[in-house]
């Protein structure tokens, strides 16, 4: 029916078989930006008639979907009136998105900034108002629920056009660097960094500038989190310039102060510039990259994040392969030995989706060694399509192993200690198989990294009769300023002795089960 050379008999059968097929409208919009089209132009014909005279949200999506592939300048216009229909923001922006990147931008963050905390921006950059949108622009906190928009914030104020306008303005580069290593964060989905179009222009402008940026903890902090991105992170995606990425390491390796050689007792942010200052900047004695190589990074101070990125030829795997997540932590991947070469082939997940796998996914690779290689293949879970096969020289991969294992740099205390914890469970299964538990996880809470969280799984052997199932437990260690060590060894000690459901904190299971071993179920969370 895309083919008709007459757009509103055209149309009209559109209408009549999104009714007949009663999809949701994302799910049709969905399957329409799939389809192969014989006929482009009578395919654009039909979508302007759908989006401007159909009536019925479905066909209308039809139309915008056909649009995402087919638009043109003079649909700007429908497009950006329709986008501020209930329902139809989402298809608006992503037709727009190869048309007018500032509208797109506009219309997205209209339809998801419910509480209202860009509408200051927004409002500023229809007004046309340059003064405006950058006041906007610098008043935004890291903790405004709304920079997870990061990219379509640069979009709808053109940051680079700022930047060019106002090349050493402190507040508005420091804003720039914020933005940028938002953008380069993948926890859920792919990292905006590579759909931001001016990206690479943006951190030239940010790195040729930074000198303006007042010598404060956090704008160093800052400094080095752009410096990680670039070094190992999703920006290294970007189409760069021979040499142009190394760069800008380089120049902000020289702006950067150089860090204490002890830990600074209290102060997070400090000890994070201290343990991370030279991992960006370290480079092998003959200059060279390995082929293989290994990057843990501990994303920031007040974050439990923890992620091991795996650079193949200089390629960060996760991100170029999965972009649903972020790489395991190195307590997934380098101490429990996955990453070990063996003749015999072994799966290993390197990444998990934010959502979990048994939501959006994970990503998996087969390690095996052949002769004196390490092959890496079978790849599964990625996002496109699959590379080749890589092979690296066996000794280079063990000895870039051995380092990272070796290289407890981007641990802190807290994470020591849930570690030597993780560490003596599994080298002595007895202590929680006497008391029926199963560990389950331990590590740092998500919210207050210096807390160690023990979670684990109670499955009685014999339960109560009319029961089943399990029952979860945490058992949170606040810190106390005491030695890793000391601190593992006690919590171990006490497991010798101590059942750790008489203290731990009850999570929740089988209803019947927590009521017969009179485990009171946890309370509700309060709604928002």
């Amino acid at each position: 029916m895309l083919h008709d050379p007459d757009p509103v008999r055209a149309a009209a059968a559109v209408h009549r078989a999104a009714a007949e097929l009663a999809m949701p409208h994302r799910t049709l919009r969905a399957h329409t930006a799939r389809l192969a089209l014989a006929d482009e132009d009578a395919a654009r014909r039909t979508a302007r008639q759908l989006i401007r005279t159909g009536t019925d949200a479905a066909a209308v999506g039809v139309g915008m979907a056909l649009l995402i592939r087919l638009g043109e300048p003079e649909d700007v216009p429908c497009l950006k009136a329709l986008g501020m229909l209930g329902g139809l923001a989402d298809a608006a922006s992503a037709a727009l998105d190869p048309l007018d990147r500032q509208a797109a931008a506009l219309l997205y963050i209209r339809s998801r900034d419910r509480p209202g905390e860009l509408t200051p921006l927004t409002d500023a950059v229809a007004s046309g108002d340059t003064e405006a949108t950058r006041s906007a622009l610098v008043s935004l906190t890291d903790e405004a629920q709304a920079m997870w928009l990061g990219r379509r914030i640069a979009e709808a104020a053109d940051l680079h056009g700022l930047l060019r306008a106002r090349p050493q303005d402190a507040e508005l580069l420091a804003l720039t660097g914020r933005l940028l290593h938002r953008m380069a964060d993948q926890l859920e989905s792919r990292p905006d960094i590579l759909d931001y179009r001016p990206a690479r222009a943006v951190y030239e402008a940010l790195v040729r500038h930074a000198d303006r940026l007042p010598p404060t903890p956090e704008h160093r902090s800052l400094l080095l989190s752009i410096a990680l991105d670039l070094h190992s992170g999703p920006a290294v995606l970007l189409n760069w310039r021979p040499g142009r990425r190394r760069a800008l390491l380089d120049a902000l390796d020289g702006l950067l102060p150089a860090a204490a050689p002890e830990p600074v007792p209290g102060d997070r942010e400090a000890d994070w510039f201290r343990r991370n200052r030279q991992l960006p900047f370290a480079r092998a004695e003959d200059g060279d990259r390995p082929r293989w190589e290994v990057v843990v990074v501990h994303g920031s101070a007040d974050s439990s994040a923890v992620e091991t990125r795996i650079l193949a030829d200089g390629v960060p795997l996760v991100a170029a392969l999965f972009g649903k997540g972020r790489g395991n932590p190195p307590e997934h991947l380098l101490d429990s030995g996955r990453l070990c070469a063996a003749p015999e082939p072994r799966e290993v997940q390197l990444a998990e989706a934010y959502c979990t796998e048994g939501c959006c996914g994970a990503l998996y690779v087969t390690v095996r060694r052949d002769g004196d290689e390490v092959v890496w293949d079978g790849w599964r879970g990625a996002v496109g399509p699959l590379p080749p096969p890589y092979r690296f020289d066996a000794d280079a991969y063990d000895a870039e192993l051995a380092r990272a294992e070796r290289d407890h740099s981007w641990c802190w205390p807290a994470r020591s200690t849930a570690r030597l914890i993780a560490a003596g469970l599994r080298a002595r299964p007895e202590l929680t198989a006497r008391w029926e538990i199963s560990q389950h996880w331990v590590g740092t809470d998500w919210r207050n990294p210096d807390t160690v969280v023990l979670h684990f799984r109670h499955e009685p052997s014999a339960p109560p009769p009319g029961t089943g199932g399990s029952l979860a437990f945490h058992w949170s260690l606040p810190d106390d300023d005491g030695p890793p060590r000391d601190r593992a060894a006690a919590v171990l000690r006490r497991l010798e002795t101590d059942d750790p459901k008489a203290f731990a904190t009850f999570g929740g299971g089988n209803d019947e089960l927590a009521e017969a071993l009179g485990y009171r179920p946890p309370p509700s969370a309060p709604r928002a």
